[in-house]
């Protein structure tokens, strides 16, 4: 019978999640996880099943005091959702993720997590469906891609670009700076609905670009309009997947938002990568650019209950509108 304990102390945490967690995405990393702790600071609930062999079990949760309830580490909410995807529940054993939650007293709510997570503990509910862009799928040519398109909707597409690059479009690269740029656009086109708006999250996300420039991992993408930034995407080239983490636009130029996501998934073609991640949420470009969905799942206990006191909606999510 595997031994359940629970683990607050934050130095003890990040060892055991270095430990188990396999660091396949960039969201698996501790660092990046420390990122947002840094300026959240929520009381990490590590929930840690050992047997014999060592760890078999691993529930990484912070209490969220705002929300009274359990998030998934480190807890980084904006109206009481939390923002990073690809959540796992690491078991490798024969303890069912029922014993682990036996230890909570008070409501949990997870997000955004892998599929088959709960390990048989019943079926998940869907959370969000997240959107990929595949190059291998089309040979890394993007105008197989475009086959995929009806002629009409393809053409119609194609002509708002080209409409935006006879205005005069130009690109600039990996410019750091641009990052104030893109949190001063995302404000102004969402207003308090900006996740940027809470200066813990800006904070944060300050953290985690530095973090992934010094890696060597980030990549800004900033659109220019007769020299006038118009657009501006922060992304992370981790293990050959371009993640799109965060966007801002300009509403002057209407249609820029389809330049910049097609050129990012031209540019993934020419790089060969294995995936362009644009993250979840329910944007009309997504489902217009038939994108690959992946759904990512929620397991709580008083679901709707959290909801409603939370006031919880869908945000606006990373990249545009």
């Amino acid at each position: 019978m595997p031994r359940i304990r629970i683990i607050s102390d934050l130095e003890a945490c990040r060892q055991i999640w270095q430990q188990v967690m396999p660091a396949e995405s960039i969201a698996d990393l501790w660092e990046v996880r420390d990122c947002f702790q840094r300026y959240f600071k929520h009381r990490p609930n590590f929930i840690v099943a050992e047997d014999s062999r060592g760890i078999c079990g691993l529930l990484p949760l912070s209490w969220i005091e705002e929300s009274q309830c359990y998030g998934y580490f480190p807890g980084e909410i904006w109206h009481g959702k939390t923002w990073l995807e690809k959540n796992r529940i690491y078991a490798c054993g024969e303890t069912p993720l029922s014993d682990l939650l036996a230890h909570l007293s008070s409501p949990y709510y997870l997000r955004y997590l892998l599929p088959h997570a709960g390990r048989g503990d019943g079926e998940m509910a869907i959370d969000e469906i997240g959107y990929l862009f595949v190059p291998p799928h089309y040979d890394f040519e993007i105008q197989n891609y475009f086959r995929e398109f009806s002629r009409k909707s393809i053409k119609q597409i194609l002509r708002e670009v080209a409409a935006i690059e006879e205005l005069g479009v130009s690109y600039r690269y990996d410019e750091i700076a641009d990052f104030d740029l893109m949190i001063e656009m995302n404000i102004s086109r969402f207003g308090a609905d900006s996740y940027f708006y809470d200066s813990r999250f800006k904070e944060g996300f300050k953290s985690l670009a530095n973090y992934l420039n010094e890696k060597g991992w980030l990549r800004f993408t900033t659109v220019l309009i007769n020299g006038e930034p118009a657009a501006v995407d922060m992304g992370c080239l981790y293990r050959n997947v371009y993640t799109v983490m965060a966007g801002g636009t300009s509403s002057r130029f209407r249609g820029v938002a389809k330049l910049i996501n097609l050129h990012h998934m031209q540019w993934a073609c020419q790089q060969r990568l294995q995936q362009v991640d644009f993250l979840c949420g329910d944007f009309h470009w997504k489902k217009q650019f038939h994108l690959t969905p992946r759904p990512l799942f929620l397991f709580s206990n008083l679901a709707s209950e959290i909801a409603r006191k939370a006031d919880l909606e869908v945000m606006p999510r990373v990249v545009h509108a």
